[in-house]
């Protein structure tokens, strides 16, 4: 292939709809063709990244290897596709309007007065074919985030209209996702919304190619051609996405609709061989036919929010399916976890992971949690904030540090078990300071860790400000925490674990981000099987 080709997923009616996972899907059946592709992801809102979001405004912020802090729809596509994806992949308004403004600064534009047309646009259509030149990928998809008539979206729906028109005949199409809702009442489905939906967007100067329509009941072969009819798409462009038991089934309901068959036709592209989904079916039928159950209590602050844990309630069905278990996540809310209630509140739990975080809202009940699980001998896996409430947990119960703490918590504590990285310090601006991205560990032989991965050196990402704190190290390790993962540039110390317990082990970074379906995380497949152990027992 000399170009690259274009499919941008638009939605429409409501959000939520699943543009991700449709395009994600139809990725997935592109690249099971032997078609090399990628997805990108264009948000709306205004914010630089959604790194300062609060995961109860966006859900989780998911980390690329590279240190983005981007939408959590990425997840979805490096979990489906198992390609990692990068800065590249996820643009806001906000960073479009930043170089923008930052090029104005520079007197990039020659005096000109900058204005939304073409300024604007053409920065977000540079955007859109970044990927595209890099000469990696036969095809690009782009999602736009939002609903079409959304006020923040019309300069992202005007580029795409741009960039149809500049590529030319057969090298872009739009995939527009409405819903067709079905009223109890009437006892039928309506098609009123998407045409709506598909009005508001020709308005813009934009014509659906191919129609997704996010349904609850099958929609029969007479509404498909009034669909059809009205909304100006050929019969076979109109594609059903039924409601799933997993979002995992939804590549093969969209094989079985002709999805990718469509869009290939549409593009001027060979359908190739057959897609190749023989792991992912496998993978599959493990997920639906579990031998075991598990209860595991996910111990955080925001669990009201099922977004907020997105990447970790993944990681789990991935490492559930590889030892044919069927993991049911327990949320428990921290903030109202304390001694006199956690045994009550951890009760049926065969596993306890203590989740990432920020704040010292809810910390106290995480500690809890941790001493539960070290003191019950239940398995345990803490993560970033969860590995640091296991340190302090240890340097208080054991070594007997009443007021051991993370200076995040108590800046006056007499002994600050975790602390902020010294280049921190001086950082004044939130978003983006982090220590961000893939950093290397190295394992420490005859360790747990060593044994779940298998090899010395790691690569693991990372998000976060506070580390643990090397005066400690070597007090709380004597005690019996060891500490078993360093890093080989700073020393700083990334994996905690205990022996002579059925499994407790803490990280410092986030493994929740590198587990896809064709590649379990090893420390999830490992944590799980060690709750179906303990569970036997």
């Amino acid at each position: 292939m000399n170009q690259t080709k274009y499919i941008f997923v638009t939605g429409g009616v409501t959000s939520s709809l699943g543009k991700g996972i449709i395009a994600a899907s139809l990725a997935k059946l592109l690249q099971a063709r032997g078609y090399r592709t990628t997805i990108q992801k264009f948000d709306p809102y205004i914010n630089v990244d959604p790194g300062t979001l609060n995961p109860y405004e966006h859900g989780e912020c998911y980390v690329t290897d590279d240190g983005a802090e981007t939408d959590l729809d990425l997840g979805h596509y490096e979990r489906f596709l198992n390609v990692p994806t990068s800065q590249a992949n996820n643009v806001t308004t906000g960073r479009i309007y930043l170089s923008v403004i930052e090029k104005e600064r520079r007197g990039e534009f020659l005096g000109k007065t900058v204005q939304v047309v073409p300024h604007i646009t053409n920065e977000i259509k540079d955007r859109m074919q970044l990927l595209g030149k890099s000469g990696g990928f036969d095809i690009v998809i782009t999602e736009i985030g939002g609903t079409v008539g959304d006020i923040e979206s019309l300069p992202y729906i005007e580029s795409v209209r741009q960039l149809v028109w500049d590529l030319g005949e057969n090298n872009a199409i739009v995939i527009h996702l409405t819903l067709v809702p079905y009223l109890a009442a009437a006892g039928e489905l309506k098609t009123k919304p998407t045409q709506h939906s598909v009005k508001t967007l020709m308005e813009s100067g934009i014509k659906a190619d191919i129609l997704v329509c996010r349904t609850e009941h099958e929609i029969s072969e007479e509404l498909r051609n009034k669909l059809a009819l009205f909304c100006n798409v050929k019969r076979e462009a109109v594609i059903q996405s039924i409601d799933a038991s997993t979002i995992y089934e939804v590549p093969n309901l969209m094989l079985e609709e002709g999805l990718d068959v469509v869009a290939l036709k549409k593009l001027d592209l060979p359908k190739k061989a057959a897609p190749d989904l023989k792991h992912w079916n496998t993978f599959l039928r493990r997920l639906k036919n579990p031998k075991h159950t598990v209860n595991i209590g996910l111990i955080g602050k925001y669990v009201e929010l099922q977004d907020s844990y997105k990447s970790i309630l993944e990681a789990f069905i991935h490492a559930g399916a590889s030892n044919e278990t069927k993991v049911n996540v327990v949320s428990i809310h921290s903030e109202f976890l304390n001694a006199d209630d956690v045994a009550e509140k951890m009760s049926g739990l065969d596993g306890i992971l203590v989740a990432p975080g920020f704040g010292g809202r809810g910390i106290e009940g995480k500690i809890e949690a941790v001493r539960y699980a070290r003191e019950n001998k239940i398995p345990f896996l803490g993560i970033c904030l969860g590995m640091q409430m296991a340190i302090i947990e240890y340097a208080r119960n054991v070594l007997g540090y009443a007021d051991a703490n993370s200076t995040e918590m108590n800046p006056e504590t007499s002994h600050p078990v975790v602390n902020l990285m010294e280049e921190q310090k001086t950082i004044t601006d939130k978003g983006g300071t982090m220590r961000l991205g893939a950093w290397k560990c190295n394992l420490k032989p005859d360790t747990l860790a060593y044994k779940i991965y298998g090899k010395e050196t790691i690569s693991e990402r990372h998000r976060h400000r506070y580390e643990y704190n090397s005066s400690y190290v070597a007090v709380l390790e004597k005690a019996g925490l060891k500490a078993s993962g360093v890093n080989p540039e700073t020393g700083l110390v990334e994996i905690v674990e205990l022996e002579n317990h059925p499994f407790f082990i803490g990280v410092q970074y986030h493994p929740e981000y590198k587990s896809t379906v064709e590649n379990p995380h090893p420390l999830f497949v490992s944590f799980v099987a060690a709750v179906v152990k303990t569970k036997k027992k």
